[in-house]
């Protein structure tokens, strides 16, 4: 009974968007978490994402969140090299010629997260469903599926395509997520078998396994894995690429030894998902300095 009443009070929330963004995620916030949030005086980790998504509104924000419109950003600083290869962009689903498309390749929501689609044998495709798929993401904007993710507000609904990504025998690529603090990557999150059993842990720089995880992991990482050799490389480019930014997350894949940009995620889990155990969510907290609001502003509006 207690999770049906909770469901019905989040489905209520999320119909709630007239809310100034304060207030929404000021709700959302202790809802989901349990904890009461203070955006005056922010000190774990993900209170003060609850404030980067309230008060941190510079306009590259959302170019750096779309899946497309980035890649002009990493092409700039760091080199085009980097960068997977695309197929095509589209604005509707209906634009997707399938036939155009080699046997694998992976379509995603440039506008949100989690919208893949990955296709390793295109005959066994069943398309019909996969343009319902298509059109269920396009009509879904990011800022209000979730937690006011502000930098997704003005992001246009658009699809990607493209290459696969395979790494040797593999059934799944490992992705390394480099969590930047004022453009200094301090630690790394790496996932791996995202197909059979998913797993992930956190990583320090000397590729050491630290003594955290988030609560709501399932497993994490009990073998040992190794370093890839581009492991220094990937560290530097994520440091060059969140050198303008109090926080950011840089993924990337290393593909058989290359290394190749993923994305720049500024909300991690929306900013709703606990560390544990607990101490750790004020720890990293402490590496994430927020920037002032100039005065006679309500918002940051320019990269400081």
């Amino acid at each position: 009974m207690l999770m049906i009443i909770r469901r019905l009070f989040l489905r209520i929330l999320k119909k709630m968007k007239f809310l100034p963004p304060q207030k929404y995620v000021h709700y959302l916030y202790e809802y989901t978490t349990g904890k009461k949030l203070n955006l005056n005086n922010p000190k774990e980790f993900n209170e003060k994402i609850q404030w980067y998504k309230v008060f941190y509104h510079p306009k590259i924000l959302n170019q750096l969140v779309d899946k497309y419109a980035v890649r002009a950003y990493v092409e700039d600083k760091i080199g085009s090299q980097f960068l997977n290869e695309i197929y095509g962009v589209y604005d509707n689903a209906d634009e997707v010629d399938f036939d155009k498309l080699p046997n694998q390749f992976v379509i995603k929501g440039i506008h949100a997260s989690s919208f893949n689609l990955i296709v390793t044998d295109k005959e066994k495709l069943n398309k019909a469903n996969a343009i319902k798929l298509f059109k269920k993401w396009l009509s879904k904007n990011q800022y209000y599926r979730t937690g006011q993710e502000w930098a997704y507000k003005d992001v246009k609904p658009r699809l990607m395509a493209e290459k696969f990504l395979k790494d040797g025998d593999r059934s799944s690529i490992l992705d390394y997520k480099f969590y930047c603090f004022s453009g200094e990557a301090k630690f790394v999150e790496i996932h791996l078998d995202r197909v059979i059993k998913h797993k992930r842990a956190f990583f320090d720089l000397d590729f050491k396994k630290l003594p955290y995880r988030y609560v709501a992991i399932e497993e994490e990482i009990a073998d040992k894995i190794e370093k890839p050799s581009n492991f220094d490389e990937m560290i530097l480019l994520a440091e060059n690429l969140s050198d303008k930014f109090p926080f950011v997350r840089v993924d990337f894949y290393s593909i058989n030894g290359k290394t190749i940009f993923g994305e720049m995620t500024f909300y991690p889990s929306d900013g709703r998902k606990d560390f544990y155990p607990n101490e750790y969510n004020e720890i990293i907290g402490d590496l994430f300095v927020l920037p002032e609001i100039p005065r006679g502003q309500k918002y940051i509006t320019e990269i400081i």
